[in-house]
């Protein structure tokens, strides 16, 4: 089975979209209105504890439970895997039907996506070529012509169990995305003027990763996966404190002036990353990045925000994957929808993608 992760043909008027993480598992619904998206409900949920791997069973009765957290009775569901579920890769491939793309790739990952990937099943989508873009070079005679493809990944075993479950949960498999777009298709929702006409930076912040997406002018130019989460930050603050997970996970994002000496050792590695890849784009590219724009559970902390500015040496912002949004949600969750709208932006983007 391939791993859709674009939009298709056929639109959905509502649609429940999954976030499934490493430590909480994030999910909407959302409706398309001729007057745009509106956001029926959200949940947010501890993700199921397992030793090895998780069950068809087990993911079943998690799902289950979003379900019923979201009170809809849409059934249609788009699930993202995690960054460690799933992978995404630029590529040129010869100018075939995307059918045949996926099976070359299939059989020479390593050729196409410099990595072996036993195992996997892939899709891959045609990148246009940006309005005003140098022209790409032509083929030598006897060349074939190539087309620049993203392609994801991910194991079919992982794919065909996410399947099994969503269908054991009474629910309808529309697609499974990779995570790591989701912040790119929400980001084009929320602000298209910037998405379409600058250079920025997407950094979400994960409970065990941390991924990158270099947009320019609307085109995914860069993404990369570092390997430091708000998971290593709230470690290292509960032992450099002394004080519980818990507590130090209240202080990291309540109280980060009173432990700035504390964070900034913690927050300087994945700085140093993440300055890393903008180096990399800017010199192959010669392009400047403008702005960084951060989401995740941690980009409520203004204090992590200007130690990675300070480091990036780039302006970096939060940003809100909801303002273009209309809002019909249940009373109980109005007040706290602010506060929580940075966790959403890997749902908010995969539903983008099929709504």
């Amino acid at each position: 089975m391939a791993l859709p992760f674009i939009s298709r043909s056929t639109k959905r008027d509502q649609l429940i979209s999954i976030d499934l993480g490493a430590r909480t598992t994030k999910a909407v619904c959302l409706q398309r209105k001729p007057e745009g998206y509106v956001l029926l409900g959200y949940a947010i949920m501890d993700a199921p504890i397992y030793e090895k791997s998780l069950s068809v069973e087990l993911l079943a009765d998690h799902l289950k439970s979003v379900w019923q957290a979201l009170n809809t009775k849409t059934k249609y569901v788009i699930l993202s895997l995690s960054l460690a579920d799933s992978v995404v890769r630029h590529a040129e491939l010869p100018q075939v039907p995307v059918s045949d793309m996926r099976q070359i790739v299939k059989n020479n990952p390593k050729n196409y996506l410099q990595q072996e990937l036993p195992g996997h099943v892939f899709d891959c989508c045609v990148i246009p070529q940006r309005p005003g873009a140098k022209p790409a070079e032509k083929p030598k005679p006897g060349m074939p012509v190539k087309d620049r493809v993203l392609v994801a990944g991910a194991k079919k075993q992982t794919v065909d169990d996410v399947y099994a479950s969503i269908k054991a949960a009474g629910l309808i498999p529309e697609a499974i995305a990779p995570g790591l777009l989701g912040p790119v298709n929400a980001f084009e929702l929320s602000l298209p003027a910037t998405f379409t006409t600058e250079v920025v930076a997407l950094v979400d912040i994960g409970f065990k990763s941390t991924s990158i997406c270099i947009l320019q002018e609307g085109e995914l130019a860069l993404s990369r996966v570092v390997g430091i989460g708000g998971d290593k930050l709230t470690l290292g603050l509960s032992e450099s404190l002394g004080v519980s997970y818990a507590e130090a996970e209240g202080i990291k994002v309540g109280m980060p002036t009173d432990v700035q000496t504390n964070l900034e050792g913690l927050v300087l590695p994945l700085g140093r990353e993440l300055r890393a890849s903008i180096d990399f784009f800017e010199h192959q590219q010669d392009k400047a990045i403008t702005k960084v724009y951060i989401s995740g559970a941690t980009s409520r902390s203004d204090v992590i925000v200007q130690m990675l500015q300070a480091e990036l040496m780039v302006e970096c912002k939060p940003w809100n994957p909801l303002v273009s949004l209309q809002f019909a949600l249940p009373p109980e969750q109005v007040g706290d929808i602010e506060n929580v709208s940075t966790q959403l932006t890997v749902a908010i983007g995969a539903a983008a993608a099929l709504l």
